[in-house]
């Protein structure tokens, strides 16, 4: 991954460097050979990181729960929080995926008197939920300039998303909801100590990173109006392999596709990838059926086992000297 990052990074430098054979040649390069080699490195890296977590040997049910197992016929088991079948998993699966259950029921510590307590966290589980659906719809949003004609969900989604069009035109709900959500997302560590104690570049890049695409899409589709032909057209050419840079796009654009590009080649390397990584991991994707099945390590090699009855026999004559109970074998 670091190896492609490096890679796109000469691509960037080359593209500076080309910068003097003329506009129509560096526009060719940011347009083009730029989306066309982060699309790579993201499929590359992104296959690379799942095949690689798809590898890792899981020899035991390790699975993260908050409710009772099933065991005992008088024990009442939690079937979704402790599935035990696959129907359960999926469940599971799917509230973790699409309601971010776990965030939900996530809990800070903070004194209440001269005492630490649990208090809710809910304003975390509510902008990240935020943040995602807002992303997802922006980008299903975007579809309209890879498809002719436009799929008709596109287009009511689309509507639906600009609700308040009458009375602030050209504005979008999910616009507003993505910067405030990535604003609220950077301000907790910011201002949270804790939070900021253990944050990392890593923990800022992206958000950053994001919010740059956020905002500079808005400026290039409400202050620094572009060519939306234009840019279908030039969409169109790359998802069909004819590309064509049409004139007079503006560089705003392209401000914005460089930053989409950059997050794609960072995407495979980063934390972002529990996108693909929450599917494979074992402890949400196993069943809790430890205490009703026994599991055994599939990888372990033959030990030799020295049972009770062999020490018995090889000590019997020492352990009745010593007036130890021992079995009588005729």
């Amino acid at each position: 991954m670091e190896m492609g990052f490096s890679l796109f990074a000469v691509v960037i430098l080359t593209c500076v460097a080309l910068a003097g054979v003329g506009a129509a040649g560096f526009h060719y390069f940011f347009a083009v050979v730029v989306p066309y080699v982060s699309i790579a490195l993201f499929i590359a890296g992104f296959v690379y990181r799942v095949v690689r977590w798809g590898a890792s040997p899981v020899p035991f049910r390790i699975t993260t729960t908050c409710g009772q197992q099933k065991s005992l016929p008088w024990i009442k088991a939690n079937p979704l929080e402790n599935p035990t079948n696959t129907i359960g998993v999926v469940l599971r699966m799917a509230l973790e995926v699409l309601l971010f259950r776990s965030l939900f029921r996530n809990t800070k510590t903070q004194l209440q008197g001269q005492k630490a307590g649990y208090a809710s966290a809910k304003w975390l589980w509510l902008a990240g939920l935020t943040f995602h659906y807002a992303f997802l719809t922006v980008v299903v949003r975007h579809t309209r300039f890879f498809t002719e004609p436009i799929p008709f969900f596109v287009n009511w989604i689309e509507e639906l998303d600009g609700l308040f069009a009458i009375a602030v035109p050209t504005v979008y709900l999910t616009d507003l909801a993505l910067v405030g959500a990535v604003t609220f997302l950077f301000l907790r560590r910011v201002v949270i100590p804790q939070v900021r104690y253990i944050s990392l570049p890593a923990d800022y890049f992206p958000l950053f990173l994001i919010l740059g695409i956020a905002v500079s899409g808005i400026i290039t589709r409400h202050i620094a109006k572009v060519d939306l032909l234009g840019v279908k057209s030039l969409a169109l050419g790359l998802f069909t392999f004819r590309p064509v840079v049409p004139e007079g796009i503006g560089l705003s654009f392209y401000v914005h596709l460089f930053l989409v590009c950059v997050l794609l080649v960072y995407f495979p390397m980063s934390k972002l990838m529990h996108m693909g990584g929450v599917f494979l991991s074992p402890t949400r994707n196993l069943t809790g059926d430890s205490r009703r099945r026994r599991h055994v390590n599939p990888w372990n090699y033959p030990v030799k086992v020295h049972t009770y009855e062999e020490y018995e026999d090889d000590f019997r004559d020492k352990m009745i000297q010593a007036g130890l109970p021992v079995e009588k074998r005729e």
